[in-house]
């Protein structure tokens, strides 16, 4: 195990800053709720979804008790507070309930505070039954509270309050062209993207490849459904992937470095048929040259002061895929990979990172990524361009030396809030 990488004097970011991102990532849903036991209260325990500003009936709302000559429903707030009496509350929203003025009383209505009371069982479970539930602020992913009561008998259940996703589909065609671009990032190694490019071109000759391409000194690079992106020089290895990326237009993109070489085990089609068999998976890594370099990654939580840890363990991997006992999921692959486009748009590849960075990108897409790495070198396989012939000032840039590791775990602890490293 390599030893804990020390960091001089980290930059602390002010508590207000992690507060403002543990706030986008945390709401009363993130509350500890327990269901009590005999309880005459039916109501939902999960799965209550309503649009912000909308008015949504809350399913599953009824009364089960003895026969008596009043039944009482009440909203009280704050729920806290307990009655005598059956009751229901919110804190962000506005409870209304269909009300025929027969044989019950309600009042409340448009309020939080909700009371209905009749001395049928059965009206006011009527009652219950259209009881809606409409929010008072718009915010695209909260939640609420609702308190519901009856004599000593309390249900806290929770409302999520979201906006609605329009769906982003892709047209994916008949055959492996629509489904797949192949991205590059260039540096100074023209050869080798020839060479590159024409072992794709022998085994797939019509499929799009994009390049993004930061060399001092230029070079032309074209051909049929190639698109070559020149951008400043050497801005490095992640701005790279964000320009490649960002030119994509098939559902999924196959990222290879510029020294890789296709062979008739390179076939992309498998890694289609394993991403479309798992629509959960969002990128599925190879093998390079018999070495696939996965790894898994444990984050440890800490306080709001110091900051949390976060332990790499390579050769980390969790279950199999079903149907593919080939395949495990993991945390992180090899730069050999097969991604869907939009789940790595949205969390991208910081372009602070210049020369050494790659498992940064999957730190950065922990929880958010599904990943996983097969061993399949029959057709998950790709190869690997010999070390010669690159120009020699090009490992000065390859290998930047002490200074840029120091300021790769400098703006690592800062941007994820770590107070430790550990690579095992």
């Amino acid at each position: 195990m390599n030893p804990t990488p020390q960091v001089t004097t980290p930059q602390i970011p002010p508590p207000t800053w992690f507060m403002h991102v543990h706030e986008r990532q945390t709401s009363v849903l993130s509350e500890l709720l327990y269901a009590l036991p005999n309880s005459p209260l039916q109501y939902p325990i999960q799965g209550v979804v309503v649009q912000p500003l909308v008015a949504t009936l809350l399913p599953g709302l009824a009364l089960h008790a003895e026969i008596r000559d009043s039944y009482k429903v009440e909203n009280v707030f704050p729920f806290s507070q307990l009655s005598d009496s059956v009751s229901l509350n919110v804190s962000i929203g506005v409870l209304r309930t269909a009300h025929s003025g027969d044989g019950a009383v309600v009042k409340g209505v448009g309020e939080r505070e909700l009371t209905m009371e009749s001395s049928d069982l059965v009206i006011l479970n009527s009652l219950l039954a259209n009881v809606s539930y409409t929010s008072t602020i718009y915010h695209i992913n909260t939640g609420d509270l609702v308190s519901f009561q009856f004599e000593d008998h309390e249900a806290v259940f929770p409302i999520a309050i979201k906006q609605s996703h329009i769906p982003v589909l892709w047209d994916m065609g008949t055959d492996v062209n629509s489904h797949v671009s192949i991205t590059v990032k260039a540096f100074m190694r023209y050869s080798k993207v020839r060479v590159l490019v024409d072992s794709i071109r022998k085994f797939y000759p019509k499929i799009k490849i994009i390049i993004a391409d930061d060399s001092l000194v230029k070079e032309n690079l074209s051909g049929e459904n190639i698109e070559h992106y020149l951008m400043p020089p050497a801005q490095g290895f992640f701005a790279g992937r964000n320009l490649a990326v960002s030119q994509v237009t098939t559902k999924y993109f196959l990222w290879v470095d510029d020294d890789f070489l296709f062979t008739v085990n390179t076939k992309i089609e498998k890694f289609v048929e394993v991403m479309e068999a798992n629509p959960d998976l969002d990128l599925l890594g190879g093998s390079v040259k018999g070495n696939r370099f996965y790894f898994s990654i444990l984050h440890e939580e800490g306080d709001e002061a110091e900051g949390d840890c976060v332990y790499r363990k390579s050769g980390g991997k969790f279950h199999t895929i079903p149907g593919y006992p080939q395949c495990h999921l993991v945390n992180g692959v090899v730069n050999f990979f097969l991604a869907r486009t939009e789940s790595v748009r949205k969390v991208g590849f910081d372009p602070l990172l210049r020369r050494v960075a790659h498992s940064e990108f999957f730190m950065d897409g922990l929880g958010s990524l599904m990943v996983a790495t097969c061993d399949d070198r029959s057709a998950m396989y790709i190869d690997h361009q010999p070390k010669k012939g690159e120009p020699s000032f090009y490992m000065h840039f390859r290998h930047p030396g002490k200074e840029d590791d120091e300021f790769k775990l400098r703006h690592h602890y800062f941007k994820n809030h770590l107070k430790c490293i550990q690579y095992g």
